[in-house]
């Protein structure tokens, strides 16, 4: 029978103890009965669980993370100064290992520090908004998602929202059924896990079917890893989160700020198994912090203290996981112009070129560890006018280019399996006259979603779309254009789908902000900014200013070549901001225009692509320091 908050307090103050429930709700209101839906089958008694060795971590693409490892002496500090620049690291106070000087190694590898909350480390929050299973029996979905859903944010420093609803029927399971994380774990290393978009959460039970481009807007990655209770300190401390299982008693329903610690009274029963994320915890207190998935009025806003050994919290190995490889869906508002992070690499992070020299197209990488070589791909095409735009897709995670010939048209051209094959010709479309540098996104209309293409035509910008019918022309829109530029975006703003935005140089070499209403598909021309601009801008929208996964809107980020120079420009997007075009830095030189632009997976580090006036292609990039010159890659 469940209990009622008077019951509860009842219970708190005869047995001594020390929480207290919701303060704002009377005697008389019974404790909700949360779902649960935790099988105990494949949990391994931590007597059994292995010891997992933490010298086997190596350099984590978290530059936080990778510091922190040579903190405690897991990794020597020449392979941190090796993976990150030192003015980064200068940041992150690893002196010593930017001096070339040996680091001391701890006793014993190091020690976990007293306390841990991911919410707030290292003054930045890494863990996706609390969800709610209700009613359904999908705790072990939920905790599974959410892991996978820290580590994207933790390993490569962007924010996913993936779907509970996709592992739920994808295992075959319905409401009544009980779950474990063996089957998350086996799912997500056979197929990912989706978006909402692709396969949503439901309570109903619908045969699964998922949208035809699922592969493509997956996040990958192994099987878990089973973590010891003795080790699990460890883990939070130098790799992420860790799913646990607790049993769940009736007064659970009834946790807010402080540790819980369960009552012992015969009316206080036992309901079920439960898993939930371990995100952090506190010697201090004695507990665990866990993020639970029975929405925002369990706990503090669905987080809550669990006292170390509670409710056999601590008697089963824990599940954790690593390298995960984020989808082109996640990444697709993260890069604009010539510029793509690919899931390619043994970080999944490689960076994709594709110049131009005036016709043929030559693709390029860079694998995402040291010693950061740039490799020559393929070339192919012979009438390409400029540099391409470069995106990743949701057809079986293809790399795919637009540009503008010679001729004045539009080209096409594709390489699937996240480019690991030739370039295929997709042919050639759109309007004559074309004359800038096209905007290319895949949208969200439709799965596989559209392309849409914003390119300038004489003085004003034409619209251009691709559904299961081909190509289309859109809307001409704007007036007094000189060029368009790598800009377009489909942004965070409206539903059911985004605005889109761009920008374009006007003939008074100002620069243009415009935007499509989502709701009467009407574009309207905004801020006008800068000034003796003369070559193609390009912009993406970044995740800076993001408190989670719903928000609030990240920042745009535009960079444009002015005299040699490169000019970056940002726009707050934050809730009661003035949303206006700021200039942050002026930097380079030698260039001629700027042709790729990635908020990238080093610690949110902004990595650009530019043009010299030799015709070679350079990497720049941008750390919490400042903009710093790179490789010249070699001719466009």
């Amino acid at each position: 029978m469940a209990l009622t908050y008077g019951d509860l307090r009842a219970l708190i103050d005869a047995e001594k103890l020390g929480w207290q429930p919701r303060a704002d709700l009377p005697d008389y209101v019974r404790l909700p009965l949360h779902s649960l839906g935790a099988s105990s089958d494949g949990l391994i008694p931590e007597a059994q669980a292995p010891k997992f060795d933490l010298n086997t971590l190596g350099v984590s693409s978290n530059p936080f993370l990778a510091v922190r490892r040579a903190e405690r002496g897991l990794i020597p500090a020449k392979a941190v100064r090796e993976a990150f620049p030192s003015g980064q690291l200068r940041r992150l106070g690893l002196e010593d290992a930017i001096e070339g000087k040996a680091v001391p190694l701890p006793p014993d590898g190091g020690v976990p520090p007293s306390s841990i909350d991911w919410r707030n480390r290292w003054s930045r929050n890494w863990i996706t908004s609390t969800r709610d299973q209700n009613p359904c029996n999908a705790c072990w979905a939920f905790a599974g998602t959410a892991l996978v859903e820290a580590m994207v944010r933790i390993e490569h420093s962007m924010w996913t929202r993936l779907s509970e609803g996709d592992v739920h029927r994808g295992v075959g399971k319905t409401c009544p059924d009980l779950g474990n994380m063996g089957e998350v774990s086996t799912f997500f290393a056979n197929n990912g896990i989706c978006d909402p978009g692709s396969w949503p959460w439901r309570t109903d039970t619908p045969p699964y079917a998922p949208t035809p481009d699922r592969n493509g807007r997956s996040v990958r990655g192994p099987a878990f890893d089973v973590v010891s209770i003795a080790n699990s300190k460890n883990w939070l401390d130098t790799v992420g989160p860790l799913v646990t299982w607790i049993d769940v008693y009736n007064d659970f329903s009834g946790v807010n700020g402080t540790v819980y610690r369960r009552s012992t009274n015969p009316s206080n029963a036992l309901r079920g198994g439960h898993f939930m994320l371990i995100i952090g915890y506190n010697d201090t207190l004695g507990a665990w912090l866990c993020k639970n998935s029975w929405g925002t009025g369990w706990g503090i806003n669905g987080v809550g203290w669990i006292a170390y050994g509670q409710c056999r919290i601590d008697t089963f190995g824990r599940y954790g996981v690593r390298n995960t490889n984020p989808d082109p869906w996640t990444k697709r508002r993260l890069h604009n112009g010539n510029l793509y992070e690919s899931g390619n690499g043994a970080l999944h992070r490689n960076l994709e070129v594709a110049g131009s020299n005036g016709s043929r197209v030559q693709h390029r990488w860079r694998e995402g560890s040291p010693p950061w070589t740039w490799g020559v791909a393929s070339a192919f095409a012979t009438d390409a006018a400029v540099c391409p735009t470069l995106i990743g897709t949701t057809f079986n995670r293809n790399m795919e280019i637009v540009y503008t010939t010679t001729g004045g048209r539009l080209h096409h051209w594709w390489t699937g399996g996240g480019g690991s094959g030739p370039w295929k010709d997709g042919g050639v479309f759109g309007p004559a006259g074309c004359n800038g540098v096209p905007g290319f996104v895949q949208g969200d209309y439709n799965a596989p979603g559209n392309f849409e293409v914003v390119v300038s035509v004489g003085n004003r910008l034409q619209h251009i779309w691709r559904d299961g019918g081909g190509w289309h022309n859109g809307a001409l829109f704007g007036g007094n254009i000189a060029r368009s530029g790598a800009t377009l975006v489909q942004g965070s703003y409206g539903t059911p789908h985004s605005n889109l935005e761009c920008v374009a140089v006007r003939t008074d070499g100002a620069m243009q902000h415009f935007w499509r209403n989502e709701t009467t598909f009407a574009w309207t021309a905004g801020a006008i900014f800068g000034s003796a601009v003369s070559s193609p801008p390009v912009m993406i929208q970044g995740q800076y200013g993001m408190q989670n996964e719903l928000g609030p809107h990240g920042n745009f980020e535009l960079c444009v070549a002015v005299g040699g120079r490169v000019q970056h420009w940002w726009r707050w997007n934050s809730a009661g901001s003035d949303m206006g075009w700021r200039q942050s830095a002026v930097f380079g030189h030698d260039v001629q225009a700027v042709a790729g632009l990635c908020e990238g997976s080093w610690g949110m580090n902004l990595e650009l692509i530019v043009l010299r006036t030799d015709s070679k292609l350079q990497h720049y990039w941008r750390d919490g320091s400042g903009w710093h010159e790179g490789a010249i890659i070699g001719p466009a």
